[in-house]
């Protein structure tokens, strides 16, 4: 195994990778915490904990 094998195969690893992270993050398991996430900066920290001033 020489210099360019390695580098296959880490190249084809790190494209496994990207597929499998790609797949997680819109499958439709994660949809509501993604979407709960990513209305965080919209939401009032007072009114979470049921305060008002």
């Amino acid at each position: 195994m020489d210099i360019n094998d390695m580098r296959s195969l880490i190249t084809v690893a790190g494209l496994i990778c990207f597929l499998a992270i790609g797949f997680w993050a819109y499958s439709g398991k994660r949809r509501k915490d993604f979407d709960e996430a990513a209305n965080l900066p919209f939401t009032d920290p007072e009114e979470k904990n049921g305060e008002h001033k």
